[in-house]
């Protein structure tokens, strides 16, 4: 798989000057879909983005959800935070009306994935000093536990820092536990099937193609994902047997195409890569201005997202540094799966 050379510049937000800039092959093009204002106490009212915001997920009819997230890994972070979710559509948020996007219980350290074309959802969450993580899976903006929490008295955490979930095709589930650096499987209803079903140093992010191979990325060496150092992503197969495929991207969030092709949020590079199943990489995207991708995924292709008109489309949450609020998502569509020569 090639990407020809990025030639496209796309003005993300036209009516202001401080617009993120996005290149982009030909047939593809970029908007901003979600954004706030007024959020930063210290800038002016017209300062654009969201509060602090790590991943998303899109369900099957379309709507996007956002982990608001703290300070994951300074260990100082005193607030429960929320999901956003945001309907088919985008939004434009703002303090006064920020509650009607909020969606689910308040939770410590939330992320949130998605699994079997939007059909499942669930939220990791851990507590840092306690060194107890749990999984959640969400039903109608409900909680409900699937794995992992506080152990009976005098035993094991199952679970310390989970971060990224995936769903194969029979419904088992698997979760990146990023600070035992193990991949943990479970059966649909929670019981556990393999505490170390695959081993790797620090995964974080997780993918499931439809062959059940589970894609992984992880940070590396780096103790904290900002750390300037190499990331690794690696391919586990339905046996359980993991290959690394390739090393150097910090993979921030990696998401699968609906045909099945690998996209890698870098962060450290500013860009968003393409990669085959041998993890040769090629840029796919390249942000110009000092933004950066911080996490994406694929809209599901179904009857509801081809009534919205973003089925297939993908979303990433971008990053701007040194800047505060940092985040917006930008809706990317184009012919993913078509051959880029």
């Amino acid at each position: 798989m090639r990407v020809r050379a990025l030639v496209v510049a796309v003005l993300l937000v036209p009516a202001s000057p401080a617009g993120a800039e996005l290149t982009l092959p030909p047939g593809f093009s970029a908007e901003v879909y979600v954004t706030g204002t007024g959020f930063d106490p210290a800038a002016s009212r017209a300062a654009r983005g969201l509060p602090s915001t790590s991943t998303l997920a899109v369900d099957h009819a379309g709507a996007v959800l956002l982990a608001r997230t703290g300070r994951r890994y300074l260990g100082d972070e005193v607030d429960m935070l929320r999901l956003y979710r945001i309907p088919p559509g985008g939004a434009r948020l703002a303090p006064g009306g920020e509650a009607r996007y909020a969606w689910g219980p308040p939770l410590w350290n939330p992320q949130v994935s998605a699994g079997r074309a939007g059909r499942e959802l669930f939220v990791t969450t851990f507590e840092r000093d306690r060194l107890i993580g749990a999984v959640y899976r969400l039903h109608a903006g409900r909680a409900e536990l699937f794995a992992g929490g506080t152990p009976p008295r005098g035993g094991t955490p199952l679970l310390v820092q989970p971060e990224g979930v995936a769903v194969d095709r029979s419904g088992r589930v698997y979760v990146a536990d990023r600070q035992r650096g193990v991949v943990v499987r479970f059966d649909p209803s929670g019981r556990v099937l393999d505490a170390r079903w695959a081993s790797m140093t620090r995964p974080r992010v997780l993918a499931m193609d439809d062959a059940d191979r589970l894609w992984v990325g992880s940070d590396g060496s780096a103790d904290a994902p900002w750390q300037r150092t190499d990331g690794e992503i690696w391919r586990v197969g339905a046996d359980g047997e993991a290959r690394r495929v390739l090393r150097g991207p910090m993979p921030a969030g990696i998401a699968l195409s609906p045909g099945g092709r690998l996209f890698v949020a870098d962060r450290h590079a500013e860009r968003i890569l393409a990669v085959d199943a041998e993890g040769r990489a090629v840029e796919f995207a390249r942000f110009t201005d000092g933004d950066a991708p911080r996490s994406l995924g694929f809209v599901p292709v179904t009857p509801d997202t081809r009534r919205a008109g973003i089925a297939g489309d993908l979303l990433v949450v971008t990053i701007r540094r040194g800047a505060w609020p940092v985040n917006e998502v930008v809706r990317i569509s184009g012919p993913f799966d078509a051959p880029h020569e």
